[in-house]
C-alpha cells in the first residue's frame, strides 16, 4: 500500500494511493495514519479495503507528512562511504546517531525556508524508515519485522550550524522545514529489496546526487537493530538512513542553497519530492 495523508497542513486526512495513483480517502476507516496504524494487524485491515469503494479525492491536493504523531526522528550520518568520503572523514565504525527535531516535518513538497543567518543549507536525499511495532533490542534477523513502511526523506542540513558551532550536529538538522518526508509511507510488501533502491536529487534541474541503498556501509536491518539498542523505538519514529555522495559540501568549491532554488528527488518505487528554498520569515 502507498498511505498518504493529504489537505492543508493541521488538518490534513487519511488517505491511500490507487491502482491508477489516485489517492482515495480513508478517513471512514481510520482517523489518520499515526502509530495506532502502523502495526502488522493495523496494515493488515487497511489492505482488505477494497480502494475503489472508498471515495475519489478530486483535484490536486497537497500531500503532508505520511506519518502524523512521530515521536522520534532519529537520523544516521555519513552511512554511504562515498559520502563519506566527499567529507573528507573516515568510513565509521559504528552508525553515526543524530537526532532531527521532529518540528522539521513537512510535506515533501511544502517550501523550504532558509534559517536566519544561514549562508550554507545544503540537501540530502535519502531513504526513511517508519517503524511499525514497538522495537526494543532487537536481532538484525528481525528488525525488518518491526518497519511498517519507507518513504523519500530529504535531510536538508545546514553546515555551519552543523560543523562549525560545536561538536554536535543536531543543530544544523533540525531548523524549520528542514524534514520533508513522503509522498508516501509505501508499506514493506510493496518492496522487493529495500537494499536495491536507486535515488536521485536534482537542484534548479541538475542533477547533483545519483546513488543506491546498495553501497550502503550498515544496511537498514542493521541500522534498526543498532538504534534499538540505545533507545525505544516506537511506531511511528522515522530513521533516515544516510545519503550518497553529491552534496553541496563536497562541491569544490561548495555550493549551497539560495532563495528561489527548487529540489527535486525521489527514491525508487517512493515517489518524488520538489521544494522551492524561500527566504527565513518569522
Amino acid at each position: 500500500m502507498k498511505l498518504v495523508r493529504y489537505g492543508n497542513p493541521g488538518k490534513e486526512k487519511p488517505g491511500l494511493v490507487d491502482e491508477d495513483g489516485r489517492i482515495r480517502d480513508l478517513s471512514g476507516v481510520v482517523p489518520d495514519i499515526g502509530p495506532a496504524q502502523l502495526g502488522a494487524a493495523a496494515l493488515n485491515k487497511l489492505r482488505k479495503v477494497n480502494p475503489a469503494k472508498l471515495p475519489l479525492v478530486r483535484g490536486t491536493p497537497r500531500y503532508g507528512c505520511p506519518v502524523n504523531g512521530v515521536g522520534k526522528f532519529i537520523a544516521i550520518g555519513l552511512n554511504y562511504a562515498d559520502h563519506a568520503a566527499e567529507s573528507g572523514v573516515p568510513i565509521p565504525k559504528e552508525p553515526v546517531v543524530f537526532m532531527k527535531a521532529t518540528t522539521c516535518l513537512q510535506g515533501p513538497n511544502d517550501p523550504v525556508m532558509l534559517p536566519k543567518g544561514s549562508v550554507k543549507t545544503d540537501w540530502e536525499v535519502e531513504l526513511g524508515v517508519v517503524i511499525g511495532t514497538r522495537a526494543r533490542y532487537v536481532s538484525q534477523k528481525d528488525a525488518l519485522t518491526y518497519v511498517a513502511g519507507f518513504a523519500v526523506v530529504n535531510d536538508v542540513s545546514e553546515r555551519e550550524f552543523q560543523l562549525e558551532r560545536g561538536p554536535q550536529w543536531d543543530k544544523g538538522k533540525g531548523c524549520d522545514t528542514f524534514g520533508p518526508v513522503g509522498p508516501w509511507l509505501v508499506t514493506t510488501d510493496e518492496i522487493e529489496n529495500v537494499q536495491r533502491l536507486s535515488m536521485w536529487l536534482d537542484v534548479n534541474g541538475q542533477r547533483m546526487q545519483t546513488g543506491n541503498t546498495r553501497t550502503m556501509i550498515f544496511n537498514v536491518a542493521k541500522l534498526v537493530s543498532y538504534v534499538s539498542q540505545f533507545m525505544t523505538l516506537m511506531p511511528g519514529d522515522i530513521i533516515t538512513t544516510g545519503t550518497p555522495p553529491g552534496v553541496g559540501l563536497g562541491m569544490k568549491p561548495p555550493v549551497y542553497l539560495k532563495k528561489g532554488d527548487v529540489m527535486t528527488l525521489g527514491i525508487e518505487g517512493l515517489g518524488e519530492q520538489r521544494q522551492v528554498v524561500v527566504p527565513f520569515k518569522a
